[in-house]
């Protein structure tokens, strides 16, 4: 692999420099191939199985914040990261809305929380109320009969809050915790365990307390932008080649490039972060696409629905085009799913850089983290870096200098992707813009 041979010339020359106990680039190296082994047989095995299974997303109108739990209903919210659980939950709401409404509910409303929500979301238009920071909102309405949860992305503090209300948390998987209904979940007895965790929220309904306070508030989104939606939206455009009507935009300056805003919500940061430095990108004509509970975080914000479009000038002129054409409305901030959806992101920008027949970093694209907090989005983000896509990450790195100087000065000269730091959104837009037109004016030079 090219990436272990550069790094390791790399690692022979820094040696002396660094010493030979710290070994930085032997850690980055490592980094990098878990950020390979992540994207490949965790993000892409993961996403290629649930389309499979579950069906490709293709574009669907859905709802983000908590005004989608309804009062008169049996609400039930699914929360974690494992899409047959939340699936089957969402298949037996269906199937026992009867037994709902002989305990004085109007039926049952199946809501989401974090990746498992955006899951549901994609295929159903499920509405989501919660990111994995706002995960205990939910119950504080006094109106969730329960809340289901899987392996992660779970805070022990559900149960906690919980008990000060009616609503049943259910642990299904590896997430256990104290006080909470355990109903083991698995392949083998998922329809069985799905009814059966159903049946638990509607018996719960009757325990709900008069002190009832649900928001008003719910912010339409438009979401289902899977790479096939993507490619089926250009076609009309241009079917014998669908990528060129983008590409065209990109080189005429419609569109001055492409960023990934993707990962966790981290308690440090505040969402006001995250908006004001897509809506910097907007006002520049940069495509965002977003993931997880980033996205969520700008459906609240209004960032993914059409009037958004009023940020944008050029790619607002680009956006006007294929609605035309396809008859739909669009955003300008283009919502690809969960987590493990960061595979789609990768598989477009394959795409754009197999057809212009250039190298990933010779693209005008860029990747953020503008609030990590996990591992996995650690190891993601050295996914986009060992495939050459810089990426900013916020809060910065838990990283000695040595590895920071690595990964900020020298890697970019070895594999052509670096890390990059800003712990304001306008330092963070500034940095990703000046990337993106570097890349831009390299890219529209070499391919004249």
């Amino acid at each position: 692999m090219p990436i272990n041979a550069d790094l390791e010339i790399s690692r022979a020359q820094h040696s002396t420099t660094f010493g030979n106990d710290a070994d930085p680039f032997s850690l980055i190296l490592q980094s990098l191939k878990l950020g390979l082994v992540d994207g490949y047989a965790g993000l892409h095995l993961s996403s290629n199985a649930q389309d499979i299974i579950f069906g490709t997303p293709s574009l669907i109108k859905a709802k983000v914040s908590l005004g989608n739990i309804k009062k008169d209903y049996v609400n039930i919210a699914v929360h974690g990261h494992v899409p047959l659980l939340s699936q089957k939950i969402v298949e037996w709401a269906k199937k026992l809305e009867k037994e709902a409404k002989k305990v004085g509910a109007k039926g049952i409303n199946v809501v989401g929380v974090c990746c498992s929500g955006h899951e549901v979301l994609m295929r159903y238009g499920i509405s989501m109320v919660a990111h994995i920071l706002d995960a205990e909102l939910p119950i504080v309405t006094g109106a969730l009969e329960a809340m289901v949860v899987d392996t992660q992305c779970i805070y022990p503090s559900l149960q906690d809050v919980a008990d000060c209300y009616h609503t049943k948390i259910i642990t299904t998987m590896l997430a256990k915790m104290p006080k909470a209904l355990h109903i083991p979940f698995s392949v083998q007895n998922a329809d069985e365990m799905a009814k059966r965790i159903v049946l638990e929220a509607i018996k719960n309904f009757k325990n709900r307390h008069e002190n009832v306070f649900i928001p008003k508030q719910s912010n339409e989104i438009i979401s289902g932008f899977s790479v096939e939606t993507i490619i089926s939206l250009l076609k009309n455009l241009d079917k014998k080649d669908p990528l060129e009507p983008l590409l065209n935009s990109i080189v005429k300056g419609d569109i001055q490039g492409i960023s990934a805003i993707v990962g966790c919500r981290n308690i440090k940061v505040d969402d006001s972060y995250i908006e004001k430095l897509v809506k910097i990108l907007l006002r520049n004509d940069v495509l965002v696409l977003t993931t997880g509970c980033i996205a969520y975080v700008a459906g609240e914000k209004g960032l993914l629905k059409p009037e958004a479009k009023k940020f944008c000038k050029g790619l607002k002129l680009f956006l006007e085009k294929l609605e035309k054409v396809n008859k739909v409305s669009l955003p300008c901030v283009w919502h690809m799913g969960s987590c493990v959806d960061n595979s789609r992101i990768e598989v477009l920008v394959n795409l754009i850089a197999n057809k212009l027949d250039v190298d990933i970093p010779e693209l005008p694209i860029i990747a953020c983290a503008p609030s990590w907090t996990t591992e996995k989005a650690l190891a993601i983000g050295f996914w986009a870096l060992a495939l050459g896509i810089t990426t900013l990450f916020n809060p910065p790195l838990p990283f000695t200098k040595n590895l920071e100087k690595i990964l900020t000065e020298e890697l970019e000269r070895v594999i052509g992707s670096k890390v990059l730091f800003a712990d304001t959104p306008e330092k963070a837009a500034k940095i990703m813009l000046d990337h993106i037109k570097k890349k831009r004016n390299l890219l529209l030079q070499n391919t004249s």
